[in-house]
């Protein structure tokens, strides 16, 4: 069951019977069920932790704009309050995103970081160039000369998968962080990170998590053999171990 936290700003689940001390940020278009096997499995004590809705996806409204990674870990850090902090924060995809924002801008409320699957780089180390018939038909948009249905045709037509998915803010949201560099933050992270990274992931390569090793000063790489990049799903013991050995951290 999902419980309101920070005085009614977030939506999230708390596991275990103590103050949490891990804090679980899932991926785009998914949500808090993703720790479900990370968090409490089955025959298992569950870990004392939350796992958001991060704004936006699952039962969690959409943020009132189009927000980046820095403005959702802004949000998110009211969590700590009702958290006992520091704490181990794990995230996955998107949410890692969020989570290495929180690292480096709240050292004192984050004593180490957990990571999977996160796109923190392009693997040919620039932005996708978008078609330049759909740059072009967006450009005619902004100007008022194609309207908004031949717009979200050609974005049906264009678009990835994510972003064909996406509705209203939330598509803004989405085209934001696409566009972020992740380089400043993770090089002002002083905390411990095990990067937990499927072989085979096809979203977010291998390549990805080693060159993240590079900026990170306190880094350690775990490989998992054909765990794909929804690995809190397909791998969870890896990512609750991998949390549970953060946790002497704190």
């Amino acid at each position: 069951m999902l419980r309101s936290l920070a005085s009614g700003r977030l939506l999230g689940r708390v596991t275990g019977d103590e103050r949490p001390v891990v804090l679980a940020l899932h991926g785009w278009a998914r949500d808090h069920h993703d720790f479900d096997a990370v968090l409490a499995p089955s025959g298992e004590p569950p870990l004392c932790a939350v796992a958001l809705d991060l704004p936006g996806f699952g039962s969690a409204p959409p943020p009132p704009e189009p927000w980046g990674s820095p403005e959702y870990a802004q949000a998110v850090s009211a969590v700590f309050d009702d958290m006992a902090a520091p704490v181990v924060v794990v995230g996955h995809s998107f949410g890692g995103r969020v989570a290495v924002q929180l690292a480096a801008n709240w050292p004192d409320m984050v004593a180490a970081l957990v990571l999977t699957g996160v796109p923190l780089f392009h693997p040919s180390g620039r932005p996708a160039r978008v078609r330049w018939r759909y740059r072009a038909v967006r450009r005619l948009h902004r100007v008022g000369l194609v309207s908004d249905e031949r717009i979200e045709r050609a974005a049906q037509r264009h678009g990835s998968a994510d972003y064909r998915s996406a509705r209203g803010v939330m598509r803004q949201v989405l085209v934001r962080t696409l566009s972020e560099t992740y380089e400043g933050a993770l090089s002002a992270i002083g905390c411990p990170t095990i990067l937990v990274w499927g072989d085979d992931d096809g979203v977010a390569p291998l390549a990805i998590a080693n060159e993240a090793a590079e900026h990170l000063r306190r880094a350690e790489l775990r490989c998992i053999p054909g765990a794909g990049h929804l690995l809190p799903r397909t791998a969870p013991g890896a990512l609750r171990q991998a949390v549970t050995d953060s946790l002497a951290w704190r």
